[in-house]
């Protein structure tokens, strides 16, 4: 009963995708900090399972009660209060089964709330490394779907095996007790079905892998049908997509349709099980009721008994299988919770200055903004040799320290090594004197101001996502922010100004208006440190001038590290930094650099040439027009 009011509560997942090569229950105890504020909770469900798994399993001899006295010897004079009683005991039961259900979901909802909060906190705890290394796909599902999996398992799960199995032990204590000769004809049934339903079962866990493997592959070609929309249809190539669409989705048609015919053999195999006790039930049992060796009543228990007793083991077989396949997403969830960040605070400097979650910001000293790079030496963890050797370099409060080379030279690795994204392998990076590994990563980063190449916005207002960048911002700040970057008439043109909204990931504007307001965002925050990372490649040349116009402006008394593309936009840094094949080859201004007509001075040249070329193609294309 209580079974059957679960499975309306709350439909069952499929089992997960992969079986594990550990023990089955090996790993459930790194779950326990999870589950025990809630041991309470737990020790009612169980209470509650079993108390109405004994009572369903006793009904019968309210049956056999009944049969034997009040009907056989004609004597009615009890049937009233056994009714009564058999009433009392159905309400207690439903009322069992209700709250049951409703603690299996509070269980399941909080252990999945407290998995997913814990596990994205940690994730705000690692360093780029582990992101680089990762997929957005994997690291979603181990917060979202192996959660869910320990949360369906310490709440529906747990109820269908204490539910199941009590049921079972019951059942056959009392078949054992009433008929030692029928319980063993009976029994002799059980291991035979153990046997049918394991072996049917791990095939149906098979079948349902592969399903779930061609469902990846169709959501991946519905996502590339949609996301990649323009670069099908200019390239023509809709008869093609639609064809693999058709034959990933007939492939998981015929798969699913084998599953489903497993799943009725195994529902159809179990029923016939039932039927073939109920039969040997009949055979036997009505022979010694016959020989008056046993009561018409018993009978009727053990007929009862013979038809509910096969389906409850199937479930507890399922259960017992499903913790092989959960095992698995423990496995991967432990195993995103044991990743350690390449970048931590020590003990003391937590002690003094917090974490991120519990930052003392009473503590933090002001930054002025004096970067030093004292013979640094850095190789990234994936590496095979050094990116910097005994690297020095030191920039002044309100210097521009302009990187410079080509794609995928390593432009990046400095402004990771300021950000403290990274630790040098050897070697101190000195922020206003002090090596910054004696400060909290949270004080360096609220003093830095970012502005990346890909700008991305929050979901949520204009406003909003301004005021990731200092919350308590007015409005007039905002405005006085968005025009230093000629950002204001973007949002004036937007039909709610501040309160419009950007869309997912800022898909209601350009590229080159996700970067103003990045932009934008970045100066609210009034940083002593500003990265421009390209921060010009994604907008028109009257923005671009506007920006560079904004730029002179904010990075004046700031300390500015700009990684840049369009070499016009960084001849009057301080220092220039040109990075080849992930070593600085060149360092210094850009007249000592042009002078020197290395590196630097090829790579600007060559872009002004293929400006001048560029320029000139489109001039002729202009006259052969007209």
């Amino acid at each position: 009963m209580f079974r059957t009011c679960c499975q309306l509560a709350c439909q069952r997942k499929m089992q997960s995708q992969t079986t594990p090569k550990t023990l089955p229950f090996f790993g459930i105890p790194r779950m326990l900090p999870y589950v025990r504020p809630y041991r309470m909770t737990i020790v009612i469900m169980v209470t509650l399972g079993i108390l109405s798994s004994l009572i369903d399993s006793i009904y019968p001899l309210f049956n056999r009660h009944i049969i034997n006295h009040n009907l056989a010897e004609h004597t009615p004079d009890t049937l009233a209060i056994l009714t009564v009683l058999y009433l009392a005991i159905l309400a207690f039961q439903v009322w069992n089964n209700y709250y049951s259900a409703y603690l299996c979901s509070k269980m399941e909802l909080w252990v999945n709330r407290d998995l997913r909060n814990a596990a994205f906190n940690h994730l705000q705890t690692l360093t780029f490394d582990y992101f680089n290394r990762n997929s957005v796909g994997y690291i979603h599902a181990r917060v979202m779907s192996d959660s869910g999996k320990m949360g369906e398992l310490f709440s529906w799960r747990l109820m269908d095996l204490i539910w199941n199995g009590s049921y079972v032990i019951c059942v056959i204590a009392v078949m054992l007790i009433t008929n030692l000769r029928l319980a063993l004809t009976v029994l002799i049934l059980v291991p035979v079905a153990i046997v049918i339903v394991t072996f049917f079962r791990r095939r149906l866990i098979e079948q349902n892998r592969h399903i779930r493997e061609l469902n990846s592959t169709i959501t991946g070609d519905f996502n590339e049908g949609i996301t990649g929309v323009r670069a099908i249809k200019t390239l023509a190539v809709e008869e093609k997509m639609n064809a693999d669409f058709n034959t990933h989705t007939k492939e998981m048609h015929d798969a699913s349709i084998l599953a489903a015919r497993t799943s009725t053999l195994i529902g159809t195999t179990i029923s016939f099980l039932s039927s073939a006790a109920l039969a040997l039930v009949l055979g036997r049992g009505g022979q010694l009721t016959m020989e008056q060796v046993m009561e018409l009543g018993t009978l009727s228990v053990f007929m009862s008994y013979a038809i509910s007793i096969m389906d409850p083991l199937q479930i507890c077989i399922n259960v017992l299988t499903a913790l092989t396949t959960i095992q698995v997403n423990i496995e991967r969830f432990t195993r995103l919770m044991d990743t350690e960040s390449s970048v931590v605070d020590s003990p003391e400097v937590i002690s003094r200055y917090g974490d991120t979650f519990h930052p003392r910001r009473e503590n933090w000293e002001p930054l002025a903004g004096d970067v030093e790079f004292r013979d640094v030496t850095f190789q990234y963890p994936d590496g095979d040799e050094p990116v910097l050797e005994h690297f020095n370099l030191r920039v002044k409060q309100g210097e521009s320290v302009a990187i410079v080379g080509e794609t995928g030279a390593g432009k990046s690795t400095l402004v990771n090594l300021v950000c403290r994204f990274y630790e040098p392998t050897q070697g101190q990076v000195l922020i206003d004197g002090k090596d910054a590994r004696t400060r909290s990563q949270l004080w360096l980063h609220s003093h830095i101001g970012y502005v990346l190449q890909t700008p991305h916005l929050f979901s949520g207002t204009v406003r909003e996502n301004l005021r990731y960048g200092r919350p308590d911002a007015t409005d007039d700040e905002i405005w006085a922010a968005l025009q230093l970057v000629s950002a204001d008439l973007i949002v004036a043109r937007m039909d709610k100004d501040l309160d419009s909204d950007v869309g997912e990931g800022g898909s209601q504007l350009s590229t080159g208006e996700r970067q103003l307001l990045s932009f934008a965002r970045a100066i609210l925050a009034d940083p002593r440190i500003l990265v421009l990372d390209e921060a010009t490649s994604s907008v028109d040349t009257l923005t671009e001038k506007a920006i560079q116009k904004a730029i002179k402006a904010v990075t004046a008394g700031r300390t500015s590290f700009m990684i840049a593309h369009r070499l016009s936009t960084i001849v009057d840094a301080t220092t220039i930094l040109a990075v080849r094949d992930g070593r600085i080859v060149e360092q210094g201004t850009h007249a000592s650099l042009m002078q020197k007509r290395g590196y630097y001075w090829e790579l600007f040249t060559r872009q002004y040439a293929d400006a001048a070329i560029e320029m000139a193609s489109n001039h002729s294309e202009k006259e052969a027009d007209a």
